[in-house]
């Protein structure tokens, strides 16, 4: 049945019903609610989508209705009707037969979802081997099927390698190919699409659509992206606070949101194209979710100082050897970064931007000199820091500092905040213990917490607020130029919306430099002042943020920008990937000769590659 007939047939017995949903943890000898009341419905081939930001109850729910909660430690209440069973009355070895088969589940995380011991084709092949009567070499015909179907590259060649030999992006599809290994009537995808680039996004929305059209796959989708809800759910159920506040029609919900917290997200929500009226990067409006009344945005004012660059980057190379066989043969190269050039000057954010495995991270790892480069030169202060011994390096990163994408493996768990944010203030001899208690007190302050935190671990924080005590971290230096690698991409979006209006509000303050490395293109059309696009190692479109995004010149420019999810569920039924897209693959010859890149002028400061 496709999702056409599915919807024509209107009086269909829904796939899934959830019935006053109550799910309790166990805390201190007393039973917590945490998600309160939930009810819904999946229809055969329709597509639901739960939104809400961290601790909402959206992930709680999904994981009530496969009831993965641990047993001992949590309860779970209503009814959860699936096929016309209630599951919830199931005993675990039936209930074990459901899973992966009727219904199947894509994890946020990755890499924690695969085994690292067994191999990716392994791992799929378990799956239809389970639910299955196939013969060995069947499965594995099946699972290259499927890798090819979630756009995995050299699909055969890669059944026999490993989870760490992916990037995240293609260990997140490896994942989606593993749920849909048994055609389930029900996929649960909790913010399945969160840590992928936007054309692989816009390929994996376009990949469901066109599985419930041939399968009738109905699909409840877990996510805090408006732009993505917008782009593949028929309905919508948003979630605060572990209560359901509104639920409707998806187009209801974004045109005629009743609830203040609705109205809170979607305002929140970075829309690529909103910046053609501004020449400056601009703060995001800040709602009050009780009220849904926002304060209007500001245009940040102008401070970049164009007379001599912060960091000048020149020839960049760096390129991974890879070795195979017993005696570890050379047999080819990844062309990581490919003579990468450009400057950052004070006061100015450019961001480098595109997919997964484009170079931009490695960019910044070896402006840092975390990874060392082939050759080219990075500038600071007048010093090129790729022939700095340790002592001028650590000199060096005085200047500048880098904050990671994820705050929580950048914490250490045993340190108090206030003991992280003061380590390198002392490694780095700036000042006495007294005095570093001082300076932790004033970065607090600056990022937007207060001094009585200081004493307090990583764990009690909320991400939104592990960032920023990375970032506090960072200026404890006075650094000149922060690489903020991927800050900003894991977090809500009204947390996302406050971090970047506090990089903001400090880049004015302290008149720091930003290299913002992201592949979000939304959020960086507003950050911005220049914009490099990066392509297999190499810069293929560089200028200032309005002449890239109202003027792009490159195919893979337009590329990104048309696969960004528009918050608009008018245009959801635009397919926007091309069919034959496929990733090209950085890896080279030993013996192959790289072309130098030659660049025309499109405008004042806008080059384009040739």
């Amino acid at each position: 049945m496709s999702m056409s007939q599915a919807k024509a047939a209107g009086a269909a017995e829904p796939i899934l019903s959830v019935e006053n949903l109550t799910t309790s943890f166990l805390l201190d000898g007393a039973w917590k609610p945490v998600v309160r009341n939930v009810s819904f419905s999946v229809a055969p081939g329709e597509t639901v989508a739960i939104v809400g930001e961290s601790g909402s109850g959206k992930s709680v729910t999904s994981l009530s209705i496969m009831r993965l909660l641990q047993s001992d430690s949590s309860r779970i209440e209503g009814r959860i009707m699936l096929g016309g069973r209630d599951l919830l009355s199931l005993p675990e070895h039936e209930m074990r037969k459901v899973r992966g088969n009727d219904v199947s589940m894509i994890f946020q995380e990755p890499m924690t979802s695969l085994n690292p011991l067994f191999t990716i084709g392994d791992q799929i092949s378990e799956a239809l081997l389970c639910h299955k009567d196939m013969s060995a070499a069947d499965a594995k015909a099946e699972t290259i099927r499927l890798l090819e179907k979630v756009r995995i590259p050299s699909a055969a060649s890669r059944f026999d390698e490993y989870p760490h030999r992916f990037s995240g992006g293609m260990r997140q599809r490896v994942m989606i190919a593993m749920a849909l290994a048994s055609k389930p009537k029900l996929l649960i995808a909790d913010e399945p699409t969160t840590a992928l680039d936007v054309t692989i996004q816009g390929q994996i929305l376009d990949l469901i659509k066109m599985l419930q059209d041939e399968e009738g796959t109905s699909v409840l989708f877990i996510t805090h992206d408006m732009g993505v809800v917008a782009e593949i759910a028929d309905r919508t159920v948003v979630m605060y606070r572990g209560e359901q506040v509104e639920t409707g029609a998806t187009a209801d919900i974004f045109h005629r949101g009743q609830h203040p917290y609705t109205r809170a997200l979607l305002s929140a929500v970075p829309v690529l194209g909103s910046m053609q009226a501004y020449e400056r990067p601009l703060r995001f409006p800040i709602v009050n979710t009780k009220t849904g009344e926002s304060d209007t945005p500001v245009e940040v004012p102008d401070t970049v100082a164009t007379e001599k660059p912060v960091l000048q980057v020149k020839n960049l190379i760096k390129r991974f050897d890879i070795h195979s066989g017993l005696f570890g043969k050379l047999r080819g190269r990844v062309h990581a970064v490919e003579d990468v050039s450009f400057d950052l000057f004070a006061g100015e954010t450019l961001s480098l931007v595109g997919e997964s495995g484009c170079g931009k991270s490695t960019t910044g790892r070896a402006i840092m000199r975390l990874i060392e480069p082939q050759s080219g030169s990075v500038i600071v202060d007048g010093r090129n820091v790729l022939s700095l011994g340790k002592r001028d390096m650590r000199e060096m990163r005085k200047s500048v500092q880098m904050i990671f994408q994820d705050p929580f493996a950048s914490l250490n768990p045993r340190m108090t905040v206030g003991q992280a944010i003061a380590e390198p203030y002392l490694e780095h001899r700036m000042g006495t213990a007294r005095e570093a208690r001082d300076v932790v007190a004033d970065m607090l302050h600056k990022v937007g917490l207060t001094p009585d935190m200081a004493s307090r671990y990583p764990h009690e924080f909320s991400g939104g607020q592990r960032q920023r005590i990375c970032i506090a971290r960072a200026l404890a230096l006075q650094p000149k130029v922060i690489v903020a690698d991927e800050s900003v991409s894991a977090l809500d979006v009204s947390i996302k919306a406050q971090v970047i209006n506090l990089m903001l509000d400090l880049q004015q303050s302290l008149n720091l430099s930003f290299l913002f490395i992201s592949h979000d293109m939304a959020v960086v059309e507003r950050v911005s002042h220049r914009v490099a696009v990066m392509y297999l190692g190499e810069i293929v479109e560089i200028g200032p943020r309005a002449a890239v995004f109202g003027n792009p010149q490159h195919d893979y420019t337009k590329k990104l920008m048309a696969a960004v999810p528009v918050p608009d569920p008018d245009r959801r039924r635009e397919k926007r990937m091309a069919a034959g897209d496929e990733l090209k693959s950085p890896i080279r010859p030993v013996d192959y000769l790289v072309k130098p890149r030659e660049y025309r002028t499109v405008s004042p400061n806008h080059l384009v590659a040739v």
